[in-house]
């Protein structure tokens, strides 16, 4: 199974900030003990190179992913790191090309029809949607799966468990990303079981 696909079948991806990379294996293993064995690490720290890569050398089985990837130099330290695949909030063509060049798999952001366009012309099918909610979530979604019916979504912004199963009960959404199920107070407390918890509901919720 390919990258897209397995986040295809997980249907919700964990977006996951560290502070401390000395936490990054027991937050991984968390996720994968709730049944979602999947992270994208964002890039809103210093930490985030060394927890991608105490990850990938940890459990490699686990699907980790770079997420807030602004440029080529990012994405190169991602995936040198050992992340499986690249996650950006915005279309940006540098990086979309180092990406493919590389092999990668990346899921640039879009959030108008007029970048789903240019995202196509580079060759991309599963772009992200960011930010979800502000741009009108699942009533935005079904307006673009008409002239875009090829196109699948990964619907990061605004996405929780109260909106959850809207988002994912349309067809051209991949999968939905979100900060929900590692809360920062959680994190800072070292409370793994409320992390699994939290991806057994989620991941129900996503059926």
């Amino acid at each position: 199974m390919d990258v897209i696909e397995e986040l295809a079948s997980l249907r919700v991806v964990p977006v996951v900030t560290i502070e401390d990379p000395g936490q990054a294996v027991a937050v991984a293993e968390a996720l994968a003990a709730g049944g979602l064995p999947a992270a994208e690490v964002t890039f809103r720290t210093d930490a985030a190179v060394e927890a991608i890569a105490r990850i990938a050398e940890a459990l490699p089985d686990f699907l980790v992913g770079a997420g807030t990837v602004l440029n080529p130099d990012m994405a190169r330290r991602a995936v040198e790191a050992g992340a499986r695949f690249v996650v950006a909030p915005g279309y940006d063509p540098g990086t979309v090309a180092w990406c493919q060049y590389h092999d990668v798999p990346v899921i640039p952001g879009v959030d108008t029809p007029s970048e789903v366009m240019a995202a196509k012309a580079q060759g991309l099918t599963v772009l992200k949607l960011f930010p979800a909610s502000v741009l009108g979530g699942p009533t935005f979604l079904k307006a673009l799966s008409g002239p875009f019916s090829d196109v699948r979504f990964m619907c990061t912004g605004g996405v929780r468990p109260s909106n959850e199963a809207e988002y994912l009960s349309q067809p051209n959404v991949l999968c939905v990303g979100g900060t929900w199920l590692t809360p920062a107070d959680a994190l800072a407390e070292g409370d793994w079981a409320r992390v699994s918890q939290l991806c057994r509901e989620a991941k129900a919720a996503g059926l």
